[in-house]
């Protein structure tokens, strides 16, 4: 869906270090580490045409995060969030945007040593963008890629190089028939997609992996308030490939992905998404972004 799919056009603006520049017109260095080694990081954020206007769904934890996952992986983090918060609703009015997907990238400046940058700058874009991975119930297929251990890397931290795996199991689960790949953990754990967050119920209750083999969510802390307000119990543990025989339902979450439904995974099939505890979740998360839902009264 994405091959044909332009993301932006000879009138289309960005920010790049503090200034704001057409797109088609933007330039950056080939020999950043960012590009020969995936050695950069970058956030997803949303804004929803909401009855107050373009919002930014919790934009302050997602510039907080990008932050945070710099000063994981030790990349220089010189800029105000306010003030990138404040530039990135300006760019939304530059480009008449009030339905959008953004994105912020740290990227660092050339250098081919394999240490810690000296330098770095800072792109945000914008473009429309629907539900990742669409609007229809999915069908899943179990990887043979791994998430990476937390032994082996900062998994909390966005990283661009981290996303090389989640290329590789996507890819492979679509070539083998399916929508979206399930990766498992390195110790045989359910993980999660390659970009989002699994739940799945079980009599009435919700399960998710807990944190230390997954990349804590943005949108699966909000999953899990929207259940404290609902009422709904939720369970944070290890779950296996076997806990899905045992499930009634299950979803992906995200920012990009928001909140969809799965069919089945591998060969179990949830055939009642819509009378599912996964369905009021979806609509509930919907309202909220729009704004119909007070989230203060939520958290």
């Amino acid at each position: 869906m994405d091959l044909n799919m332009q993301y932006f056009n000879h009138k289309t603006q960005l920010y790049l270090n503090g200034k704001f520049e057409k797109a088609a017109e933007a330039t950056t260095s080939l020999y950043s580490q960012t590009l020969h080694y995936g050695y950069g990081a970058f956030e997803g954020l949303r804004a929803y045409n909401t009855h107050n206007g373009a919002r930014i769904f919790k934009a302050e934890e997602h510039f907080e995060r990008l932050k945070k996952s710099c000063g994981l992986v030790n990349i220089p983090y010189k800029w105000n969030n306010d003030h990138l918060i404040r530039d990135t609703y300006a760019l939304l009015k530059r480009n008449h945007l009030r339905n959008a997907y953004i994105r912020p990238l740290v990227f660092c400046n050339p250098n081919m040593k394999l240490d810690k940058p000296t330098d770095v700058s800072i792109m945000i874009c914008a473009w429309e963008w629907g539900a990742y991975l669409g609007e229809h119930l999915l069908k899943v297929g179990i990887s043979t890629y791994e998430r990476p251990s937390p032994q082996s890397t900062e998994i909390e931290a966005k990283i661009t190089g981290h996303y090389v795996t989640s290329i590789l199991a996507s890819a492979d689960a679509k070539s083998r028939g399916f929508d979206e790949a399930l990766l498992l953990d390195h110790k045989g754990n359910i993980a999660q997609s390659p970009g989002a967050n699994f739940f799945m119920e079980r009599n009435g209750k919700l399960y998710t992996p807990p944190k230390g083999n997954i990349f804590p969510g943005i949108t699966r802390s909000t999953v899990i308030e929207i259940c404290h307000y609902l009422g709904i119990e939720i369970v944070e543990r290890d779950l296996t490939v076997n806990d899905l025989k045992h499930a009634t339902s299950a979803f992906f979450c995200g920012t990009a992905t928001e909140i969809i439904g799965i069919k089945s995974i591998d060969r179990t099939e949830f055939p009642d998404w819509d009378d599912s505890v996964g369905a009021t979740i979806q609509r509930t998360y919907k309202n909220l972004v729009l704004e119909k839902e007070n989230y203060e009264v939520i958290i």
